[in-house]
């Protein structure tokens, strides 16, 4: 009787130290899972600059649990200006680490809430090169004010009108490591080997009605003619204006053909961070 309680008195002690090993086993994963992934709080901020006499008005959100510096990412919008949208865009950004600044292209805040009126306020970029430049360089600028940007490392995205700016800032010479059209415009400057310094991105719809054919090809030929670093995605089916979740409600009310395509905007959103991680 002695030696069997003996022997469950051992066995019961090599339980209760297995288990509190597996125990302490099981806490020290869990805090490892813990600190596994950041802390995020966004910090989120209306910053006013000026390009020349014009006041711009834009959004700025960051990651304030952490301290260090970080790459920024500007993010320029459709042409209906800097409404929500862009804003959540920069809200992503920020959850994987950059500082992101959406960009008021148009100046105090203005939004163009139909296609007659967008067109318009866009309109005048498409004819006027060094307004592009100038907006994009004060958003440039105000961006680098931010002691969380590390200014050394700075790209730009853009969506549709977005698209078209930031390809023609990089063609004029803006020094942005890298820059993500999203379905945009590939109409503009003719690059300049001296002047684009900038990796490229082009997200495309293969379904897009607003851009040609011959645009496209024209788009790759000048830049295979001085020999850019540029990558060309083509997502099957996705017309213009893939990424926006309103777009085909906004189609729909205005006859646009444009429409949300989830496959396409997850890709591309895939394809950005890739290229983020090369240029970075």
């Amino acid at each position: 009787m002695k030696g069997n309680t003996l022997l469950f008195a051992c066995l019961l002690a090599a339980m209760t130290g297995a288990v509190a090993c597996n125990s302490q086993t099981a806490s020290k994963e869990t805090a490892a899972d813990s600190t596994a992934a950041p802390e995020i709080k966004l910090k989120e901020a209306t910053v006013t600059y000026q390009d020349d006499t014009t006041t711009l008005i834009g959004y700025l959100v960051y990651n304030e649990a952490s301290d260090r510096q970080r790459p920024g990412v500007l993010v320029v919008p459709e042409w209906w200006g800097l409404n929500d949208y862009p804003r959540s865009r920069a809200r992503q950004l920020a959850e994987l680490g950059y500082i992101a600044l959406a960009v008021d292209m148009y100046g105090n805040g203005k939004l163009a809430p139909t296609p007659d009126e967008a067109g318009k306020a866009a309109g005048v970029f498409y004819t006027n090169a060094g307004l592009i430049k100038s907006r994009m360089a004060a958003a440039l600028a105000e961006i680098k004010t931010f002691p969380q940007t590390d200014t050394n490392r700075i790209a730009a995205i853009g969506y549709c009108f977005g698209g078209a700016m930031v390809l023609n800032a990089a063609k004029m010479g803006l020094p942005f490591k890298g820059v993500v059209s999203f379905h945009g415009s590939l109409a503009g400057v003719t690059p300049n080997k001296d002047l684009l310094t900038s990796k490229i991105l082009v997200c495309h719809g293969g379904a897009d009605k607003f851009v040609s054919a011959g645009e496209e090809a024209q788009f790759k030929k000048g830049l295979d003619s001085i020999g850019a670093d540029y990558t060309f995605k083509t997502y099957p089916g996705a017309t213009h204006a893939f990424t926006n979740p309103d777009a085909t409600k906004t189609g729909q009310q205005f006859n646009l053909p444009i429409a949300y395509n989830a496959a396409a905007d997850s890709a591309s959103w895939q394809d950005m961070k890739a290229f983020f991680a090369r240029i970075f």
